[in-house]
């Protein structure tokens, strides 16, 4: 029996059977048929303020859920909105899907110019994404939209671009019966047998195992399968910079890597690395440099990485193990043996504690405006227990790396491409996939004024997030570069902005609430009256702009990331 319906509909009933019910994008006369029809099927439709920002959110509502987030742009302006956020998609290999609009493909072949709201759009995506689709024919829907979620979720993932004429999108052809999906998650994303078998030989013969834990782990939702695997071994975590969450029961076991001391000292004495949901890229230094370097040429490398292209790019690996670390992790539970902890690890766990007390307690107290270090320091010793953790900004992200008292779950934040401006965007998306939870942004003012329209999105869908702005009223880390580059007299040509900000009322304006705090002591209080209320909450408190730009910790591990 077949059933005449829109290709819309088709495209949304795909999607259910795919898991996702939440669709971003701001309505246009192209797709309010799309958007109306799937919120009368009960999905969520956020329209965000900028069809960038939507994308932020999808990507952050895909990192919280282990999905593909879906963003549409109408054709033309719409879709051109998008482009830049689909290179931030592909560098953060997140496996979002672009939905664009456009007129019909026969202007492509019309020799008349000046047609409106038209451009040739996939060649402008292509460079950035896993896969580019035109559905020309109403009956190529299924086969498409179906390759494009299976291309974004395979291997490494990474953004895929539909585009859907507008007179397509609205055909109604007889459709054939919608079988289920294939599963392409299945054995085939296990590791061999013998690698699995090599991997516990070389776990057993190490004396030192550490787990080199990156951003996948959480974007695959496998932090708890981790956590065992990390009790099992008695081993520490080590988090690279874009794997900042920390895992449920391991919290105390887990370190920084570079920016902690017992995180450098586990990795020098190390005799094997298993690396987990890692690029093995420049902010771990490849993995043989730096801190590597002592006993590199004696320790063993276990990798699960989906992408069999990038074993052994980077660094030698001994033991690769190509597939879905969701698969793999539970393989190598069941073969390995439990050994006890490592006899550091409780040595390390006490230093860490001892550090992290230590610097709280150094934050400068007395300071007017506040040090950005207090910050961190009073907002992160307010984090809500189950809230996530989201971080946008120069300064104030170095400042957080090494100051922060939270041990959050749930860390979004754009680590590999270090695009400003998304972290409204993903605190949004990421409250939206987990109902009920709050989120806090942690960010400067020059990026938060990027997207600072949606906080009206955020106030229209009712959503837990506080903002910590710290305010120097400067792009904050390029003061700092023209300082160090040009000298303490540098002009430093519009680098500053104007000190009338005030955040706190353009929250109220937007909807929001809105607090302006100068006494370092009146941050956990605003943050618990935040946290009281439920409503969006941006929460202004200028800094030092000395300090911010010039006392950034650890400034000289992050200066090394382009060293190697």
């Amino acid at each position: 029996m077949t059933e005449q319906s829109p290709v819309y509909l088709r495209v949304l009933e795909l999607l259910e059977m795919e898991g996702i019910k939440t669709l971003f994008g701001i309505p246009d006369p192209g797709f309010v048929h799309m958007a109306a029809t799937a919120e009368g099927r009960g999905w969520q439709v956020v329209a965000p303020h900028h069809e960038q920002a939507g994308c932020f959110m999808a990507d952050a509502w895909g990192r919280m859920t282990g999905k593909s987030g879906v963003v549409f742009g109408t054709m033309g302006p719409g879709v051109a909105n998008l482009a830049a956020a689909a290179i931030v998609a592909h560098k953060e290999n997140s496996p979002t899907i672009f939905l664009a609009g456009n007129r019909a493909r026969e202007a492509d072949q019309r020799v008349k110019r000046g047609r409106i709201q038209y451009i040739s759009q996939p060649k402008h995506f292509e460079a950035a994404m896993k896969y580019t689709g035109v559905i020309e024919y109403a009956h190529q829907t299924d086969d498409i939209i179906r390759e494009a979620i299976r291309v974004a979720n395979s291997g490494k993932p990474g953004p895929v671009y539909v585009e859907i004429p507008m007179h397509v999108l609205h055909e109604t052809p007889d459709w054939g019966p919608l079988d289920p999906p294939e599963d392409y998650r299945l054995t085939s994303l296990s590791a061999s047998a013998p690698m699995i078998e090599k991997a516990a030989e070389a776990i057993a013969k190490a004396h030192s195992p550490i787990i080199l834990a990156g951003h996948g782990i959480f974007t695959a939702r496998a932090q708890s399968q981790v956590a065992e695997l990390a009790r099992k071994l008695g081993c520490p975590l080590i988090q690279t910079s874009g794997g900042t969450s920390f895992f449920p029961g391991v919290e105390d076991r887990t370190f920084a890597y570079g920016f902690s001391q017992p995180a450098i000292e586990a990795v020098e004495q190390s005799d094997l690395v298993l690396a987990i949901g890692t690029e093995l890229g420049e902010p771990v230094h490849y993995g043989k440099h730096r801190h590597w370097e002592s006993g590199d040429t004696n320790r063993k490398w276990i990798y699960v990485e989906r992408d069999p292209l990038s074993i052994g790019v980077n660094r030698k690996i001994d033991v690769p193990l190509v597939g879905d670390l969701r698969d793999i992790v539970p393989q190598l539970l069941n073969a390995v043996e439990a050994r006890a902890d490592h006899p550091n690890l409780s040595g390390w766990i006490a230093s860490q504690a001892d550090h992290r007390a230590k610097l709280a307690a150094s934050a400068p107290n007395d300071m007017t405006p506040v040090h950005t270090a207090k910050l961190v320091v009073e907002a992160t010793r307010h984090f809500p227990e189950n809230g996530i953790m989201v971080r946008d900004g120069g300064s104030i992200t170095i400042f957080t790396w090494t100051y922060s008292q939270a041990t959050p779950h749930d860390v979004v934040w754009n680590q590999n491409l270090g695009h400003l401006g998304t972290g409204l965007p993903y605190a949004i998306g990421a409250c939206l996939a987990a109902p009920g939870r709050p989120a806090m942004l942690i960010t400067g003012d020059s990026s938060f004024l990027f997207h600072v329209s949606e906080l009206e999105t955020a106030v229209r869908k009712k959503l837990p997030i506080i903002v910590i702005v710290s305010s120097d009223y400067a792009w904050g880390l390029e003061v700092g570069v023209y300082r160090r580059t040009l000298g303490a007299q540098s002009p430093e040509t519009e680098a500053h902005w104007g000190k009338n900000v005030r955040f706190d009322k353009l929250a109220e304006a937007l909807g929001a609430r809105g607090e302006f705090v100068e006494d370092a002591a009146e941050i956990g209080p605003a943050i618990e009256r935040a946290l009281e209320s439920g409503q969006p909450t941006v929460i202004q408190v200028p800094v030092d702009p000395d300090v911010n730009a010039t006392e950034a910790p650890n400034y000289e591990e992050y200066a090394t990331w382009g060293a190697y």
